[in-house]
């Protein structure tokens, strides 16, 4: 096919089987090079990976289930390197295109598949999510884009990266593709609140800039008119600097653990970028791991103390994508400034979906909805109907 997004791996084509009738029947889908497709290599967004990977025989539970409900499988999308990057920026294969915003980042590490649906190029497409790889590509390519409860979906079959922290999300265009993905993939919610609350808190929008916070306040408005009042919190937020500092520990740990042998023994020659991240985590002790998995858990139990089985209202990051022409310190300071807010989702293990919300200079700005745990459909369902009330 076609790519100008450059969103896909240039393997050779291999037609994969699918049903011929099912509720995604007419639908088409990519897959983020990080899960197994039969008769494709597995990647991660690396030729020394993609050098030792060889053809697999098998397929990623999760992508078969695609298959198994009649959606058409279109290729394999690029990451950032082994999915440690947030900038979607790739030193060996490039940056795919943003199809919302062409002179701007896609976001990363799910860049492939969050460019190929920007324009149009399959309808649905799966990512993960660790530390933002969905929810910012998400808002940044204007689309619909789920980072689910840990553990929801499979990640059998998909080259790890944070144990604790990876989980596999998807994008769609569309409400109608986004809710039939939804619906095969995650089934129903065991059990869901009898009735919608919503929350927030305005130390997560105080940051943001100044038309930032502007452009989103219409769509809160929206949000409380549709699914009812929004209770404020006023409690003050967990110290930032020591949630990020926990986050980076746990991720950075656990990086190395499912990677760090691979990267000796093979020699990868990495980015700049993902080499810092990776010799950082190699540095973490237990010790320093074991505290951070501690103030994770305190972090939790603050928030669910606050949300209980409230729906949080919150910016998914705090401004549109940066330019192609950014340098890497603005790119790591955007990625640092968004760590605060996609931290929460990672840390309590929460499902967040983003919701394309309004435009800004051109370029798409999302909202996002955190749900209690297993509350994965009713997010799904919430942002579809806001979309196609507002359509």
């Amino acid at each position: 096919m076609q790519d100008p997004a450059r969103a896909f791996m240039p393997y050779p084509f291999v037609p994969v089987p699918h049903a011929e009738s099912g509720p995604l029947s007419g639908l088409t889908f990519a897959v983020k090079d990080l899960f197994d497709v039969a008769g494709y290599p597995t990647g991660g967004g690396n030729p020394h990976v993609l050098a030792a990977s060889g053809v697999k025989s098998t397929t990623a539970p999760v992508v078969q289930t695609l298959l198994n409900n009649g959606a058409r499988f279109v290729g394999k999308t690029h990451t950032s390197e082994l999915a440690y990057s947030m900038s979607g920026h790739n030193i060996h294969y490039g940056t795919p295109r943003n199809g919302a915003a062409p002179l701007r980042i896609p976001g990363g590490s799910s860049s492939g598949s969050a460019s190929a649906v920007s324009h149009g190029l399959c309808d649905i497409a799966l990512g993960t999510d660790t530390g933002g790889s969905v929810r910012p590509p998400a808002s940044y390519c204007g689309l619909l884009g789920l980072r689910p409860t840990h553990g929801r979906l499979s990640l059998a079959g998909c080259q790890p990266l944070c144990a604790t922290m990876d989980t596999c999300g998807f994008f769609a265009r569309t409400p109608q593709a986004f809710s039939a993905a939804a619906d095969c993939l995650l089934g129903e919610d065991i059990s869901a609140p009898r009735t919608v609350e919503l929350a927030c808190h305005e130390g997560l929008f105080a940051d943001l800039p100044l038309q930032s916070q502007q452009a989103l306040l219409p769509v809160r408005e929206q949000l409380a008119q549709r699914f009812g009042s929004v209770q404020i919190l006023d409690a003050p937020l967990p110290a930032r600097e020591a949630a990020y500092l926990a986050f980076r520990q746990i991720q950075g740990y656990e990086a190395w653990q499912s990677q760090g042998a691979n990267i000796e023994r093979l020699g990868m020659q990495l980015g700049p970028d993902v080499a810092e991240r990776f010799a950082w985590g190699k540095a973490v002790t237990g010790a320093q791991y074991d505290a951070a998995c501690q103030l994770r858990d305190t972090f939790t139990a603050w928030w669910q103390s606050q949300l209980g089985n409230r729906i949080l209202i919150l910016p998914t990051v705090p401004d549109i994508a940066p330019l192609l022409s950014a340098t890497p310190q603005e790119i790591e300071a955007t990625r640092r400034l968004s760590h605060d807010l996609l931290l929460i989702a990672v840390l309590t293990r929460r499902p967040q979906v983003n919701i394309p919300a309004t435009m800004l200079e051109g370029a798409p700005l999302g909202i996002s909805l955190l749900g209690p745990c297993g509350n994965d459909a009713l997010l799904v369902s919430m942002a579809t109907e806001l979309m196609q009330g507002n359509s």
